[in-house]
């Protein structure tokens, strides 16, 4: 169902998450300070992590202010907090960089968003958003619209970018293509399953072996993928015959490297790009001689927020999110699997996201 955001007594702004859970934000005062995720050392996250006062600065005249309404947690951030991740934070750090929030204050100067608006972080892990209210300029958030499932619009800006540009910068990908991608549950994985659904591209999935694993390929199959299959088929004799089915891939999208990344590499069409934006396994990309010499195969990295890095607040960047956005409004576009955990249960997240086989993405309710 639709969230949707209203204003009650003109003072209330209520914000409805999921069936019958609601959160309520003032808009009438200054909000001098806020409770906040706040890690001063990189260690394991359930114990450096505290929550804890943290201040808010004054709203300047391009500044917004935002109530931070539920806010994700992403690897991107377990691996900051762990110290493994590029990034590095100036302690103290709060943690967080994907969200969804309401604004509830604009400075003189702001003309692209008013209060009431829905918003997200323009620069994924940049602001440090897992705190109640933030302030910081206007162009660090987008507006988007207010139809659209909070949940989906909390986990808009990692996954679906990732997706969506690895599927739209290394191949001119047209309807009737095929895609090969290993990680397919994963959250990215899940994203390119619907986009390529959306316009009208195959995708032969590939998935680790686990306990609910016909319950995971039907999940999958509903979200619009063609085929789903396991690593073990993937490594086998039967993998040749189901690719047949299909016009050769012309991508190949890698989260596990290994020899999962190995029998990817194999079904992929002469000239075809592989890219890599995750390692799983933390096993090494091997690629044979003939793949580079007889096929002509192209490797490639992709990190997403390498280039939000110099493309944040860049047309390219604003289209890709009118495009996420509009896909959400069709229904092509669906929140993933979620659990929601209040602010003070913290530590029950952030253990959850660091569990194999989890399934489902974990969610701060920032006011709860």
């Amino acid at each position: 169902m639709a969230s949707r955001l209203r204003q009650l007594a003109g003072v209330c702004l209520r914000l409805r998450v999921g069936v019958g859970r609601h959160f309520s934000c003032s808009t009438s005062a200054r909000t001098s300070s806020c409770q906040a995720l706040v890690y001063n050392s990189y260690g394991r996250p359930e114990e450096v992590v505290k929550l804890q006062e943290y201040p808010v600065s004054d709203v300047g005249a391009e500044d917004v202010a935002v109530e931070m309404k539920v806010c994700a947690v992403n690897p991107a951030d377990i691996n900051g907090i762990q110290g493994v991740y590029p990034m590095k934070p100036t302690f103290p750090a709060v943690g967080g960089g994907e969200g969804v929030g309401v604004v509830t204050s604009t400075g003189a100067a702001v003309s692209s968003m008013k209060v009431g608006d829905w918003v997200v972080p323009a620069r994924t892990g940049m602001l440090g958003i897992w705190r109640t209210h933030i302030v910081a300029p206007e162009k660090e958030f987008f507006r988007i619209p207010q139809d659209i499932p909070v949940n989906l619009a909390a986990t808009l800006t990692v996954n679906p970018e990732t997706a969506y540009r690895m599927m739209k910068i290394f191949v001119t990908l047209k309807p009737g293509d095929c895609i090969i991608q290993n990680g397919a549950n994963s959250g990215v994985g899940q994203n390119v399953i619907q986009l390529a659904a959306a316009w009208g591209i195959s995708t032969i999935n590939i998935i680790r072996d686990r306990p609910n694993l016909d319950e995971l390929r039907t999940f999958l199959l509903g979200l619009g993928a063609n085929e789903v299959v396991t690593e073990e088929v993937a490594g086998s004799y039967k993998m040749k015959e189901l690719v047949e089915k299909y016009n050769r891939p012309v991508l190949g999208l890698n989260c596990v490297g290994g020899k999962s990344a190995t029998n990817l590499m194999k079904q992929l069409a002469p000239k075809a790009v592989m890219v890599t934006y995750g390692g799983m396994s933390r096993l090494p990309v091997e690629v044979s001689t003939g793949s580079l010499i007889f096929k002509d195969l192209k490797l490639v990295g992709y990190w997403n927020g390498k280039w939000l890095q110099t493309n944040a607040h860049g047309t390219e960047h604003l289209s890709m999110m009118d495009d996420l956005c509009s896909l959400a409004q069709q229904g092509k576009l669906r929140p993933p699997l979620c659990s929601e955990h209040a602010l003070r249960d913290y530590k029950t997240a952030l253990v959850r996201a660091m569990e194999p086989f989890v399934g489902s993405k974990q969610l701060l309710i920032m006011n709860n």
